[in-house]
């Protein structure tokens, strides 16, 4: 999951139980079938799916993983359909939150996002309730340390980035969403690994929670949705 600083993310997925993995691959597997299915097993051709091999990579699914996966979309063995569901809503405090799905059943998933936002102090809005404060954004996190900015700036313009983020704890580099695999793959070859290649909402405004309660409840309900099958992502402005 993601929606915070994309470092406590990434520190938060390295202490995943292999239990907590399987569930990720599980899900990526799921959204890798779906992109097959809709538009084929050839990743040149079928951008969606190229989007989800670097997002399965990024969160270190085997190569085998993907390739059976593929394969198996791609024979037509699994008849399940499934489609994409977007939810949003204000969790505790106002925090702005979307939920991206995969289900096969809307009414199943419609009363678990809806019973989640009940239960920890939020509710389920509208569509477009929130999303006007989120842009989509290809996200990239160099895993290297940094030694020389310029050169990171200079490799990250030249593939294709939009901008580029020096911080304390790491190098942020920002595409636009068609263009995450084409630089991805330019600074791959250039000798750059990644903590992190996905496309993700960026909000544009910030919540902070003081109240003990109410972090406690967001956590909660964070933790819900991770452990629905149907949830593919969540987004938060929570700072």
């Amino acid at each position: 999951m993601a929606g915070h600083s994309k470092w406590s993310t990434i520190k938060h997925k390295k202490e995943k139980t292999d239990a907590q993995r399987a569930k990720i691959f599980s899900k990526i597997g799921r959204e890798m079938a779906a992109a097959v299915r809709e538009g084929g097993a050839d990743p040149a051709l079928n951008g969606k799916l190229r989007d989800v091999i670097l997002k399965a990579k990024s969160n270190n699914v085997p190569n085998e993983n993907i390739d059976r996966v593929i394969k198996k979309a791609s024979s037509g063995e699994n008849k399940d359909k499934y489609e994409n569901v977007i939810y949003e809503g204000y969790g505790p405090g106002g925090v702005a939150v979307i939920v991206e799905t995969l289900t096969d059943n809307r009414n199943r998933t419609a009363g678990d996002m809806r019973c989640y936002f009940d239960k920890f102090g939020g509710n389920l809005g509208a569509s477009g309730c929130v999303s006007f404060m989120f842009s989509r954004r290809g996200v990239i996190v160099i895993e290297q340390e940094i030694t020389d900015e310029d050169k990171i700036l200079e490799d990250a313009l030249t593939a294709g980035a939009e901008d580029v983020i020096f911080a304390q704890d790491g190098v942020t580099v920002y595409t636009a969403p068609p263009e995450l695999s084409e630089v991805s793959a330019a600074l791959e070859r250039t000798g750059y690994s990644f903590a992190v290649c996905n496309i993700e909402q960026i909000p544009s405004t910030r919540v902070r929670l003081s109240d003990p309660e109410d972090i406690e409840k967001m956590r909660r309900l964070l933790d819900a949705f991770e452990d629905n099958e149907d949830v593919s992502e969540v987004w938060h402005n929570l700072d």
